[in-house]
């Protein structure tokens, strides 16, 4: 690690092609795990009813079964399957039966990219890197999944949770109280939130998974950085999901994921959050 500090002009696109390599493999549990989980709630739903069994195969998993065409299922060659590359090469297209194949695989491989880019940059090549690498791709996975199927997984949320709870061990990025402050108020700020609305509207105006997902990001970014996570993510879910419900033409009931707003604001606070709260104070003439 100290080598790859010391030598950026190695260590930069070694990083690029592992954030690559790194964004093909989130695609897979954006597709996947959604799709094992339901599979395994059915299943478990029929034991606890005492339903008969049925024939119900599992979906691919996320780390054995290798890539294949949604369309025409075939299993994709080492050379058909190069993060980002391939896609461009191919137009886009399965090279056998000539099906689209969606826009989210390289964006996913080059937003992963850049982003994997700005850690190691931040942080360099050592452990901070690493961690920083890690809680950005959980942020990835999670916002994709949200975005597809308006479900943030426990199996995401509270492993990044415990994760920013050792690194604070640790002291990586912040001490073990402000890490512990931070799952608390992210936890508690949120369901507050969803308590009142409930009481006053008896509408659920937000899914569990976002107080889990915020908690997260709290054993991350800590107290400190709660506050512009909320606002941030308020901000920009505001402009960005008023513009969808326009463009889409739907009303202001159609329920809108949460979630990838939470993870940008969670990502931008993690890297900037004592810039972003004296910048507030000094807004407001507090400082």
């Amino acid at each position: 690690m100290a080598f790859l500090d010391q030598n950026p002009g190695l260590g930069f696109p070694a990083a690029a092609a592992f954030g690559l390599a790194l964004g093909s493999f989130l695609n897979v549990v954006i597709l996947r795990l959604p799709r094992r989980l339901e599979w395994q709630w059915r299943r478990d739903s029929r034991e606890i009813l005492g339903e008969p069994e049925e024939y119900d195969p599992p979906p691919p998993g996320i780390v054995v079964e290798p890539s294949h065409c949604p369309h025409c299922k075939h299993k994709l060659s080492w050379y058909e399957n190069i993060p980002l590359v391939s896609w461009l090469i191919q137009g886009g297209k399965c090279r056998h039966c000539r099906a689209p194949i969606s826009a989210q695989y390289p964006i996913v491989e080059a937003l992963t990219m850049l982003l994997v880019l700005a850690c190691v940059w931040q942080y360099g090549f050592g452990w901070r890197g690493f961690g920083a690498v890690l809680f950005t791709c959980f942020l990835v996975a999670l916002a994709g999944i949200d975005l597809r199927t308006r479900l943030l997984p426990d199996q995401l949320t509270l492993p990044l949770l415990w994760l920013g709870l050792i690194a604070s061990v640790e002291n990586l990025f912040i001490g073990q109280k402000a890490a512990l402050l931070g799952v608390m108020a992210g936890y508690f700020s949120l369901w507050s939130v969803y308590w009142v609305f409930k009481q006053l509207t008896g509408k659920e105006g937000m899914g569990h998974g976002d107080f889990k997902l915020l908690a997260a990001i709290g054993a991350w970014v800590g107290l400190k950085g709660i506050l512009p996570t909320i606002l941030l993510s308020s901000i920009v879910g505001a402009i960005i999901g008023s513009a969808w419900l326009a463009a889409k033409g739907r009303d202001r009931a159609t329920p809108i994921p949460f979630g990838p707003y939470l993870a940008i604001a969670g990502w931008i606070a993690f890297f900037w959050s004592d810039k972003l709260v004296d910048a507030y104070l000094s807004l407001f003439g507090l400082k």
